[in-house]
């Protein structure tokens, strides 16, 4: 049986939904980065996590004050319109009223500082599909519509986190590898940050023109010395695609092997930088040559 309508816990379902969508969105953006390069320096996780906690509050704030401007009344609306057609709210108007009372804000917003059309209406259809989440849960009048909202919304969060892991591990979802670039990649020209190339030659020749030459403990955005010179490369294939190496000789400038990463239409090479285990990488991308 349907009981009346209690708006206080339309805003509280709303706000609810709001913030379990957050969470979701985090987590999804967590399981993303595994698919990605790694960047130059790796994120802290610890200072990370911390924001995002201290940061919380105010997304609760947001999300109570939209669900207090924009989904109240549109629950109200359509309980109007379910009162006009004779029978309880039917679940289409929720969205139709939501979309209704964002248009005249974001469309005015738009016109008044010329955001492109396209723009706009993806904004709008993201911001309405969002805001109806909240809206079409708090619909029902149903005993107990908190909890199993709460219970329910941490169950997909959770288990979208747990199967992500899961699909990462096995190989379902598309973990990061370094591509299989071969020797045939290499010629060409390869640019760091600041403009330091190494020119390699198809018959194994390379040139450095100021390439970082880094020592123990360096970042890579500031290496203390710049190598330059001409020699021999070659590349070694390895037992996978984490394990190829380019080797460079070139007397003036004594580096490792480099890795391999990037992607396969951006292929870097790379060498780690700082203490051992720091993940801080020195990376040159190929600017020029054919694959």
């Amino acid at each position: 049986m349907h009981q009346k309508r209690s708006y206080g816990r339309v805003l509280l379902v709303s706000t609810l939904v709001g913030n379990l969508e957050v969470a979701l969105a985090v987590v999804v953006a967590v399981l993303y980065a595994q698919t990605q390069p790694p960047p130059d320096t790796p994120p802290d996780h610890t200072a990370i996590t911390g924001a995002v906690f201290s940061a919380w509050p105010l997304v609760a704030v947001i999300a109570f004050l939209l669900s207090l401007v924009l989904v109240l009344p549109a629950v109200a609306l359509a309980d109007l319109l379910g009162r006009l057609l004779g029978r309880h709210a039917p679940w289409w108007s929720a969205p139709l009223m939501v979309a209704v009372l964002l248009a005249l804000p974001v469309f005015g917003f738009s016109a008044y500082n010329d955001v492109p059309t396209r723009s706009t209406l993806i904004f709008w259809a993201c911001a309405t599909a969002s805001l109806s989440l909240g809206a079409l849960t708090a619909l029902p009048r149903r005993e107990g519509l908190l909890r199993r909202v709460a219970l329910g919304g941490t169950a997909v969060v959770a288990g979208t986190g747990l199967l992500g892991a899961l699909g990462l591990t096995a190989g379902l979802l598309p973990a990061y590898e370094p591509p299989r670039i071969g020797p045939q990649t290499m010629p060409g020209t390869w640019t760091d940050h600041t403009s330091g190339t190494l020119v390699f030659t198809p018959d194994g020749r390379v040139t450095a023109s100021g390439v970082g030459l880094h020592r123990s403990g360096e970042h890579p955005s500031g290496p203390s010395r710049r190598c330059s010179g001409s020699g021999t490369w070659s590349y070694e294939s390895g037992r996978d695609a984490r394990s190829q190496e380019v080797r460079v000789r070139i007397p003036e400038c004594p580096w490792p092997a480099w890795a391999v990463d990037g992607t396969a239409r951006e292929p870097r090479i790379s060498q780690n930088v700082g203490d051992p285990g720091s993940r801080r990488l020195y990376r040159l991308r190929k600017t020029s040559g054919g694959s």
